[in-house]
C-alpha cells in the first residue's frame, strides 16, 4: 500500500519540480493551482498547531516563577517546533506561488511579443 503524502510532501515535491530549468508553462500552471489549494490545508495546520502550543505555554506558566522563564521552555518543545514548522512551510509555499506566478507573467509576455512581432 502506497504511504500518503503529507502537506510537507506536497509543497517539497511542487518545489523540487518548479524548479527544474525545463518547466513548461502548463505544468506551471498546473503546479500554482495545487499550492493554492494547499494554502487553504496549510492554515487549518497552523490553526491546530497554535492552539497545541497555546495550551503548552499556559501548562508552562502554571509551572514556572516567571513569564520569560516560562516562554523559553515552551519554546523547547515539540509543540513549538511543530507549530514553527507549519508556519514555516506556508511561507515557503508563498514564495513558490509568487515564483510560479512570475514565471507565467514572463511566459505570457514572451508569447505576446513573440505574436506580436510575427503579426498573429
Amino acid at each position: 500500500m502506497e504511504k500518503a503524502l503529507t502537506i510537507r510532501d506536497m509543497v517539497e515535491k511542487i518545489r523540487v519540480e518548479a524548479g527544474t530549468e525545463n518547466l513548461q508553462p502548463p505544468r506551471g500552471a498546473d503546479l500554482l493551482r495545487t499550492l493554492t489549494s494547499l494554502l487553504g490545508n496549510l492554515n487549518a495546520r497552523i490553526r491546530e498547531t497554535d492552539m497545541t502550543y497555546k495550551k503548552k505555554l499556559l501548562q508552562c506558566y502554571a509551572q514556572e516563577e516567571k513569564a520569560n522563564r516560562a516562554k523559553i521552555v515552551a519554546e523547547t518543545t515539540q509543540e513549538y517546533l511543530e507549530m514553527r514548522e507549519a508556519r514555516d512551510l506556508k511561507e515557503l509555499a508563498i514564495e513558490i506561488t509568487r515564483s510560479l506566478k512570475y514565471f507565467l507573467r514572463c511566459w505570457e509576455e514572451e508569447l505576446k511579443a513573440t505574436q506580436s512581432r510575427y503579426g498573429n
